[in-house]
């Protein structure tokens, strides 16, 4: 009867040690981190795919603008072929040929909205409006998921910090700190507005 209650004992300490050391909440957490950054990719993907049709409806209006659509489709063509994988979320070089990547597409949409500017019957076409209203779109649903996986990277990272989530993970998990998206250099300079 003593060898039976102190091999209950036993596995009731382990299973209370277990629960408090922070394993699966790591594990889940880290799992949210891989969502998160699902969401940024899907975002990403989404705004590729509305490319090509927001640049064939004005190329119809303005053929002879061919070095703009090259850059958009070169740029898209770049940021398209930068993939990152849940291993490198961690690494700062790889988050950062993204987010350059990235950059250059913005860049180049925004020069090809300055050629919209000079088409006025292309603004008043509805399918481009349409377009246009979906690629808007699709650029806040892009920073709201970078504003989500931020915040699951941070928590994911403040968890593996404490105590006692570190000593688990140092012990069991070896996992890693997350990454996060960062702003553009460009970004942190105030746009000049001039008439």
């Amino acid at each position: 009867m003593k060898k039976r209650a102190f091999f209950l004992s036993v596995i009731l300490s382990l299973t209370a040690a277990l629960t408090g050391c922070g394993y699966n909440t790591m594990q889940q957490q880290e799992e949210k981190v891989f969502k998160a950054w699902g969401d940024v990719e899907a975002s990403l993907q989404r705004r590729a795919d509305l490319i090509p049709n927001l640049v064939e409806t004005v190329k119809g209006y303005a053929a002879h603008e061919r070095e703009t659509f090259e850059a958009v489709i070169n740029a898209r063509a770049k940021a398209t072929s930068v993939k990152l994988s849940a291993d490198d979320l961690g690494d700062p070089a790889a988050l950062q040929r993204l987010q350059q990547s990235q950059g250059e597409l913005s860049s180049a949409l925004s020069r090809l909205l300055v050629v919209v500017e000079q088409y006025p019957d292309l603004k008043a076409n509805q399918n481009f409006r349409d377009l246009q209203n979906q690629l808007e779109g699709t650029e806040n649903r892009i920073n709201v998921a970078r504003q989500r996986y931020n915040q699951a990277a941070e928590e994911f990272n403040s968890s593996i910090r404490t105590f006692p989530n570190s000593l688990t993970n140092s012990l069991l998990l070896h996992l890693k700190r997350k990454e996060y998206i960062k702003a553009d250099e460009a970004a942190k300079a105030a746009p000049k507005v001039k008439f």
